[in-house]
């Protein structure tokens, strides 16, 4: 059997099993004094791009998967594999890096800023450009949102009020109990979702073919599931190896902490990013918004419970309330999402808003 046909249409495969082999190998060896800024550079560089294609790989054949599925379960695959990336990389570097550190809580934070204003406002932005205006399911987004609001200030806002004596995180039993309440209001939602009310994620005027997921390539489901795997099990190596050098160049370039958790976020993100442009630009304006809300929803759901458990485990204090500037943000950011998603058609000035508060959290990490 020739080999070429299949190293031709998985290029990146053979670049991640063998820099997750060498940073098994010799990672400890080359992380260990990382003063020279070449090497610091060459490092991060390395372990940056080679997590970055595999996780496009993972997209990509979470998307096989989803043109096989459909909608609006095909979605769903793809928002869950990227959660699981993001699970893997934050799980990683809490191992690694010190007790106590933040970059969960602020990965979590960037990861609902990049996509509740940057990539919504783009795909807003970018659609309204091309097509005037854009119609979806209103049912749909306001299901998304009636249940990201009250996770997210559970998760990020009440924690600074829960208790005085802690500080910015949960006692045991209200972790817990957050634990149960996130997965339990992810268990309905995904019945809703995929069972009692599809009709409600499925675009309002769209025909069965343009629901599909054009331009992506499908197989089979074993042939997806197993690269999709075989992409994922490298990721889990070189995640732990990139937290090194993100802790190395924080502490030595001065920046803030929240540039971290911004890193993390957008190494996790970049693969649905063009995912939700391409759609708003095809006039499937239904599938960003099942990307998007879907992926603040997942992380919300599923990331929070997850850092609380590896807390547990490994006896950290996991922080999760945010300063006062970024409550702020938060809640003007739930707000306008309401806001926008209250009328089911959207034009450029949504997308617009929705940019400039981007903005305005980039100008935040580096002026808090």
């Amino acid at each position: 059997m020739n080999p070429l046909p299949f190293l031709k249409r998985e290029p990146f495969l053979l670049v991640s099993i063998v820099s997750a082999l060498l940073f098994l190998v010799f990672g400890g060896a080359w992380l260990a004094d990382l003063s020279s800024p070449a090497w610091f550079g060459f490092m991060f560089a390395w372990l940056f791009l080679a997590i970055l294609s595999s996780a496009f790989a993972v997209v990509r054949h979470a998307e096989g998967i989803a043109v096989i599925l459909g909608e609006p379960l095909g979605t769903l695959v793809l928002t869950l594999s990227v959660t699981g990336i993001e699970v893997m990389v934050i799980a990683a570097v809490m191992y690694t890096g010190p007790a106590g550190s933040t970059l969960a809580r602020d990965a979590m934070f960037a990861v609902m800023m990049i996509v509740l204003n940057g990539m919504v406002g783009l795909s807003l932005l970018l659609g309204g450009l091309k097509h005037h205006e854009q119609a979806y399911n209103l049912q749909g987004a306001n299901a998304f949102l009636a249940v990201i609001l009250p996770l997210a200030v559970l998760s990020l806002v009440l924690p600074n009020y829960a208790s005085a004596e802690l500080g910015p995180v949960f006692s045991t039993p209200q972790a817990i109990f957050l634990v149960i309440m996130s997965v339990g209001l992810y268990a309905v939602f995904l019945a809703i979702q995929n069972l009692r009310h599809k009709n409600y994620f499925m675009g309002p005027a769209e025909s069965k073919a343009e629901s599909e997921h054009h331009g992506h390539e499908s197989v089979s489901l074993p042939y997806h599931f197993v690269l999709l795997a075989l992409y994922l099990l490298p990721l889990v190596v070189l995640s732990k190896k990139l937290a090194l050098p993100i802790d190395h160049g924080i502490r030595v370039l001065g920046a803030p902490s929240a540039l971290g958790g911004f890193l993390v976020a957008v190494l996790i993100l970049s693969p649905e990013s063009l995912g939700a442009g391409r759609a708003a630009l095809a006039n499937q304006l239904q599938r960003s918004v099942n990307i998007l809300l879907g992926s603040v929803l997942a992380t919300i759901s599923l990331t929070v419970p997850a850092v609380l458990v590896i807390g547990f485990i490994t006896h950290q204090s996991i922080v999760l309330g945010l300063s006062s500037v970024d409550t702020i943000l938060l809640l003007l950011t739930l707000v306008l999402s309401t806001l926008t998603f209250a009328n089911a058609r959207t034009n450029v000035l949504h997308g617009a808003v929705h940019l400039l508060l981007f903005l305005a959290y980039l100008m935040l990490i580096f002026e808090k």
